[in-house]
């Protein structure tokens, strides 16, 4: 089923609560550049970001307003959320950043997309010496956090086609070929089920499971790895992130099966303790106590989480440290794991959403080690 496209209501929408959360962080406005914010702001991805600037300015209490290359004005008024803004543009020789100086106060703190190109920043900063800057994720982190239904929707789809690919590698044959050789019939089965992007594929096998981001490379599989699957990318633009271990032949050593068993017991009690208002630590926490008590703790090298929406990876991140509390609509991954250097690693991980009195899981396949040929 194809997702029902965002609208001109949608964009516009997400735009007034950009400007009044920039208020509520004491902030002059935001301004949002070529990359997945501006995707999420106006659904305008230009052909070729390249050093033009292209810049929506987003304040509380003023009407948004984009400024484009005059050369790519017509691709920006096509784009969905363009009937919610004011379009103008520059042309190659004028002064681009005097142009979007004069959309913006000449004081105050303003956030810009994480993405935004160094020299654009600069060009802002020498046009006025009245503003100051922050990175959006540093600024206003949860200004995507929050899924609207329609996102809920895309996600989900993206976790269920993720789970259909993981369902067809379990019947590909593991053990005599390279890691690339699995890493590439993931991918095509992401693209089968529907993926216009495949963002990553790691296949970590023996003593490169205990890498957590492990590159597939030319090591032969062999009869009695443990490998790690950990898989995803973007269907209709939203993103899909899942992990299993599984276990090439029926041979399964006794700490094979007590470190899988506490992993994904550390994944279970993770995702029972997801509800509204607790601290975003609180799920890393969960999960940490379990694998440090089951003696594996020096081995669980990485966060429990991260938030996921139009990029793999975005905020709120499950961390220590970090007190923010979790809310319905929050969509993140729940990814425990162990790690022994030189011998084999263990993850589990699904996408959930926080719900009004708990959490949904996106990925629905068997958490039990799984037997490979």
């Amino acid at each position: 089923m194809t997702a029902r496209p965002f609208d001109a209501g949608d964009f516009a929408a997400r735009m007034r609560r950009a400007g009044t959360a920039a208020a509520e962080a004491g902030l002059a406005g935001v301004l949002i550049t070529p990359g997945p914010d501006l995707v999420y702001f106006t659904g305008y991805r230009p052909t070729a970001i390249t050093e033009r600037l292209t810049m929506l300015f987003l304040a509380d209490g003023r009407d948004p307003v984009m400024i484009v290359p005059r050369l790519e004005r017509p691709d920006a008024e096509r784009a969905a959320g363009s009937a919610a803004l004011d379009l103008t543009d520059w042309i190659d020789g004028d002064d681009p950043y005097a142009a979007a100086d004069r959309l913006m106060p000449a004081n105050g703190r303003f956030a810009v997309s994480d993405s935004a190109w160094a020299m654009h920043l600069l060009g802002l900063m020498e046009a006025a010496s009245g503003r100051s800057y922050a990175s959006l994720t540093q600024a206003m982190p949860m200004l995507r956090a929050v899924k609207g239904p329609d996102e809920l929707e895309r996600i989900a789809a993206a976790g269920a086609a993720a789970d259909a690919a993981f369902r067809g590698i379990l019947g590909a044959r593991f053990a005599g070929r390279k890691e690339t050789d699995v890493a590439a019939d993931l991918a095509d089965l992401l693209r089968a089920n529907g993926h216009e992007q495949v963002d990553f594929t790691v296949v970590g096998s023996g003593p490169n499971g205990a890498n957590p981001h492990h590159e597939a490379g030319d090591r032969t599989i062999e009869e009695g790895d443990t490998v790690v699957l950990d898989f995803g990318g973007l269907k209709d633009g939203y993103g899909s992130d899942t992990t299993r271990t599984v276990h090439v032949g029926d041979r399964v050593g006794d700490e094979v099966r007590r470190v899988h068993d506490l992993v994904r017991e550390a994944q279970q009690t993770a995702f029972e303790a997801v509800r509204p208002g607790i601290a975003c630590q609180d799920v890393d926490r969960a999960a940490r106590a379990v694998i440090t008590d089951g003696g594996y703790g020096e081995y669980f090298i990485h966060r429990v989480g991260h938030g996921i929406g139009l990029t793999t990876h975005e905020p709120p991140y499950m961390v220590e440290g970090e007190t923010r509390e979790v809310m319905p609509g929050m969509c993140f991954s729940i990814e425990p794991g162990v790690y022994l250097p030189g011998r084999f690693g263990v993850r589990i991980e699904d996408i959930v959403t926080v719900t009004e009195d708990g959490a949904v899981r996106h990925n629905n396949t068997p958490h039990e080690l799984a037997i490979v040929r």
